[in-house]
């Protein structure tokens, strides 16, 4: 880590945003200042190529002449050398297959639109191909925390490049774990999207079907405002598609958290990989969350697939003509597993294919019973020594929990967990169906903070988290909700699958009487309006939803419960569940609990 005052980012993204917007400094000086950390840091393994730095500072300075708002002005970005970007080679750490780009991936010029500065471009395991971050011609980039460790790969540049300092942002991809594995061993956050949420035009295909661009970020809301920048419907990729990214909210009490059965946990051998796990699980109680154990055996069946079944004959394909051209100019350990690819047959391809919807109903019944899964990141850590003595073991174990994320078609986000004893990063990874991105941030952020875990290797401490957004937005209607559908209940996963929105949580005023209605299932209250004088306030919760989404809603509402107005304490109103008066004859009239959540709990 350099020690020079000034070379290594004391600021993230959003602080710089901040000090550009202010005037506190300019675009200019802070691209000068990421080209010195570069030079002082000294590690030529991290970038393949660097862009002009004269010219990246007259990008910077024109920034000065166009408005302020854009969300990554002046930010300086690091770009893994399978995407392109335009005046520099794409070589996917293979200098044979190098080629000069006519345009912009669609994920960089996005950032470009939003105010972002390409800095160059980051080494890589060859073709993306390896979690490793040690096959690559251009050197193995110095883990900062410890230079016998791996960097982790595939994305190995991009994660050195923002855990050292260099860049507060930088774009990976992530296949089998390649933007999730680099972060746990490099301290920082790994933002892994839902498949399709950010458009492939422009990055070579390793499983075109299953790549996505990641970003590696020192906080989650600087990984979030970075995704925001990028994503979209894109008319190129024909596997965009279109998600609702939803926004960052206040952690909700009694989110359910999956975690793998005892019996299920694999860590090779390693006590204090062990041990960084369980204190995160402990962690995550701490901070209101219910754990529920899960049987993650069929994700681990789902893994197996990857790389033993016919989804390789996909990293055959996008380089077949080089292997059959110039193999020697491809990585050994590369060439070796890519050309298993051409082996499995159309039969094969349809069995595994038959086999994975199979787990894919599986996968919606896990997450029928929680709203994230937490997994380590890794579940070991090696040196660069034992990797090149044991290349494809290795590699395999490092994939245990990531190999199956985008077969089963799940956002993850990787954040740091703890500090080993042996100095040695350790992370664990949030994982929920797609289109889900901004829940498990809202997740991850808070646990992010709550370690005090300092950012990646710059020394620096967590700023405070800015305050989540709680306020409606334009078209959104206030629903407020009293009992299965509260955050952490059964039936709340229906509100997370319609990208609605927690609020507050707050209180009714006191003409309301709560009752526990018989024969409901899952069990569900009941609340009914009565004359002023004869009720008590009752704790709800405020969800926001689009129109669209509380019209869906709203029409699945089974009697004896409808939805009607509620008047809030505070003097607002919104939309929320009543009951029948009828139904409430021979009741049990739970007012006095205050709450469906205590009620529940008294029970327990």
């Amino acid at each position: 880590m350099v020690g020079t005052e000034g070379l290594i980012v004391t600021k993230t993204a959003a602080e710089i945003v901040a000090d550009h917007r202010a005037g506190t400094t300019t675009p200019e000086k802070t691209i000068a200042q990421c080209y010195a950390r570069i030079r002082a840091h000294a590690d030529p393994a991290i970038f393949i190529s660097l862009r002009d730095e004269a010219d990246a500072i007259t990008e910077a300075r024109a920034l000065s002449g166009v408005a302020k708002d854009r969300p990554l002005l002046g930010v300086p970005v690091a770009v893994k050398d399978n995407i392109d970007v335009k005046g520099l080679p794409t070589t996917a750490a293979c200098p044979a297959f190098s080629y000069d780009p006519a345009a912009d991936a669609t994920s960089v010029a996005r950032l470009r639109a939003a105010g972002a500065i390409i800095i160059g471009k980051t080494n890589l395991d060859q073709f993306a191909t390896g979690l490793v971050g040690v096959r690559s011609p251009y050197g193995v980039p110095r883990n900062p925390f410890d230079a016998r460790l791996i960097p982790g790969g595939s994305s190995s540049g991009s994660a050195v490049a923002v855990a050292a300092g260099l860049v507060p942002l930088a774009l990976g991809t992530d296949t089998a774990g390649s933007g999730r594995v680099p972060a746990g061993l490099n301290n920082i956050v790994g933002l892994k999207p839902s498949l399709g949420l950010i458009s492939t035009k422009g990055v070579v295909p390793a499983c075109r079907t299953l790549d996505c661009v990641s970003v590696f970020a020192l906080t989650v809301d600087d990984g979030m405002t970075a995704l925001a920048a990028m994503a979209g419907p894109d008319n190129a990729d024909p596997y965009s598609r279109a998600h609702a990214l939803g926004a960052v909210e206040p952690m909700p009490r009694g989110m359910r958290i999956g975690v793998p059965m005892s019996g299920q946990r694999v860590f090779f051998g390693d006590k204090q990989a062990a041990q960084s796990y369980d204190g995160a699980v402990a962690r995550f109680a701490k901070l209101g969350a219910a754990m529920i154990e899960i049987d993650v055996e069929p994700f681990y069946e789902t893994a197996r697939l990857l790389y033993e079944g016919p989804w390789l004959a996909e990293r055959y394909l996008a380089i077949r003509s080089m292997l059959a051209s110039s193999p020697d100019a491809i990585h050994p350990v590369t060439r070796a597993i890519i050309l298993e690819g051409a082996r499995p047959t159309a039969a094969d391809a349809f069995s595994a294919f038959y086999k994975l919807e199979e787990l894919r109903r599986v996968r919606d019944h896990v997450f029928n019973k929680i709203e994230a899964l937490v997994l380590p990141t890794m579940p070991t850590v090696y040196t660069v020594d034992q990797v090149l003595a044991d290349p494809l073991q290795l590699n395999s174990r490092l994939g245990t929990y990531t190999n199956f994320v985008n077969l089963l078609d799940l956002c993850g986000l990787a954040v740091p967990a703890a500090m080993r004893s042996d100095g040695a990063p350790s992370g664990i990874t949030l994982l929920a169906p797609a289109g889900r991105d901004a829940a498990i941030a809202t997740i991850g952020r808070a646990f992010h903070f709550d370690t005090g875990l300092p950012l990646g290797a710059i020394g620096r401490a967590h700023p405070p988290l800015a305050e989540a957004s709680g306020e409606l937005r334009g078209g959104e209607i206030p629903l407020a909700v009293v009992g299965a559908h509260l955050s952490g209940m059964p039936l709340n996963g229906e509100l997370r699958m319609l990208n609605a929105r927690l609020i507050e949580e707050t209180k009714t005023t006191a003409d309301y009487r709560l009752f526990a209605l018989p024969g409901t299932t899952p069990p569900k209250p009941g609340m009914l309006r009565v004359g002023d004088g004869e009720g008590a306030t009752i704790i709800v919760e405020v969800w926001a939803m689009g129109a669209e989404a509380f019209g869906k809603f709203v029409a699945a509402v089974p009697p004896p419960l409808s939805i009607g107005t509620v008047r809030l304490a505070d003097g607002g109103m919104a939309k929320g569940f009543l009951v029948e008066a009828k139904a409430v004859e021979g009741a049990r009239d739970i007012s006095s609990f205050g709450g469906w959540r205590a009620f529940v709990a008294s029970k327990s």
